[in-house]
């Protein structure tokens, strides 16, 4: 299984479009609250140079943005469906 963390704030709409994305896909995922969380913040800002949300970790690799594409295939989420 694939550790997912989620970057993402109260009122981020695309955070939520995001969030919504992945428990459709029934993928398991942790969320952290920047706005609150502000270690959590500046760990992920070291990490992609971005401050900007949503953004996520895939086994340790940043996914900045709602970039389907990329999630889909760090996820496998494409290669699920077909298995079915």
């Amino acid at each position: 299984m694939k550790k997912v963390i989620v970057f993402s704030t109260p009122t981020c709409s695309w955070c939520r479009k995001l969030k919504s994305y992945l428990r459709e896909n029934k993928v398991k995922f942790t969320e952290v609250d920047v706005s609150r969380n502000h270690r959590a913040a500046r760990g992920m800002v070291r990490k992609t140079g971005q401050q900007g949300v949503p953004q996520m970790w895939i086994n340790n690799r940043p996914v900045v943005g709602f970039d389907k594409t990329k999630i889909d295939r760090l996820l496998e989420l494409k290669n699920r469906e077909k298995k079915k």
